[in-house]
């Protein structure tokens, strides 16, 4: 059904067919009875709940940043039957990021090549978003737990919040542009990543170097101190960093404690791909994602936790279509996993499909 679905889609372009496919999906969850049988029909039925930076997963399976920028669909996923959900990029001002066309897709990889720019709405506008959506949530928990003063049926979405900044600001005062976005969402999300590794804005790949991330990474875990609940705050990273910047990240999460890594984001290679070299070439730049990456971000898993004894945690991204991707990112050290390119390709049975493999 999905793969007819799929098909009509595939013949708007890619971002077209995005938010015309979540809009359907919202429309749809509006009607309460449709939204039980949409939940009824993707909802794991496996107990996977996992425990990890304090926070208490309904089970692994996340949705990478770059799917619900501006978090407007966060019901929608919960009803699909996610873990967790990373909204943003978010940065502080909005921005209508790169020139359109900026999302293509490699049907011959199941791959993506994106640069989008961090469009999104800026923090202000998602901020209420995510207020708004607290209160809706905090409503439902006290709406199911009335039935029972023991047992607890609703089972609260995990929000990351992916935090960037503005294209325009200098590298030198990036750490600004991620305080203001820190600060603003820290009531509203649980837990933090840092996002130095996207290649669509120009230099943000600059601030991987340990220098600039020290500076970022303690600034914030300092913000963190001066709030009564402190977040976990993760570094997002590229799959095309070498070992020895791998060492290098791995060397500060040490040192400053880090709460984790989210390995891997997009990559600029262009290795192996089925897709003609014209085809590629047309496309022009822009981060790869999909199955081409499944390997490198698992390679990149495993370096980390041999390199830390699995002391630190990994949130494992790339290439993960099947419960059989998810299982190989897990033995390798992986804590939780993100799909974002598997969702398009495999439709939205894919948590159900993952978490049935991984039972």
């Amino acid at each position: 059904m999905y793969k007819f679905f799929r098909s009509i889609l595939f013949l708007l372009r890619a971002e077209t067919a995005h938010y015309f496919s979540m809009d359907l999906l919202r429309a749809a969850c509006s009607v309460g009875f449709i939204k039980r049988m949409i939940a009824g029909w993707f909802t794991p039925k496996q107990n996977l709940s996992k425990e990890l930076f304090g926070l208490q997963f309904k089970n692994p399976v996340g949705l990478g940043a770059g799917f619900d920028k501006n978090a407007k669909y966060l019901r929608e996923l919960e009803t699909l039957g996610f873990g967790f959900v990373e909204i943003g990029t978010v940065t502080p001002k909005p921005q209508a990021g790169n020139d359109k066309p900026r999302l293509f897709r490699l049907f011959k990889d199941h791959a993506f090549i994106n640069r989008m720019g961090f469009n999104n709405d800026g923090v202000e506008v998602i901020t209420e978003r995510l207020k708004q959506w607290r209160n809706r949530d905090t409503s439902n928990v006290k709406r199911e737990n009335s039935g029972s003063p023991f047992t607890t049926h609703f089972s609260r979405l995990i929000i990351g919040g992916n935090i960037g900044k503005n294209k325009a600001t200098a590298n030198e005062a990036a750490w600004k542009d991620y305080e203001i976005c820190f600060n603003a969402l820290h009531p509203y999300v649980d837990f933090f990543v840092v996002n130095v590794s996207s290649p669509n804005t120009p230099g943000l790949r600059e601030l991987q170097e340990k220098d600039s991330l020290r500076k970022i990474l303690t600034h914030l875990q300092q913000l963190n101190k001066t709030f009564e609940q402190q977040k976990p705050i993760l570094l997002k990273i590229a799959p095309d960093l070498t070992a020895e910047q791998i060492d290098d990240v791995i060397d500060l999460a040490k040192e400053i404690n880090l709460d984790g890594l989210v390995a891997t984001n997009t990559t600029i290679s262009r290795e192996g791909l089925l897709t003609s070299n014209a085809e590629i070439q047309t496309i022009g730049a822009g981060g790869l994602s999909g199955k081409p990456l499944t390997q490198r971000s698992t390679d990149v898993i495993t370096y980390i936790q041999q390199r830390t004894n699995s002391n630190l945690p990994v949130i494992g991204s790339g290439g993960i279509f099947t419960g059989e991707d998810a299982k190989e990112k897990l033995q390798a050290g992986a804590a939780l996993v993100e799909v974002w390119t598997g969702f398009v390709y495999e439709g939205p049975k894919i948590v159900r499909n993952i978490c049935k493999h991984l039972n």
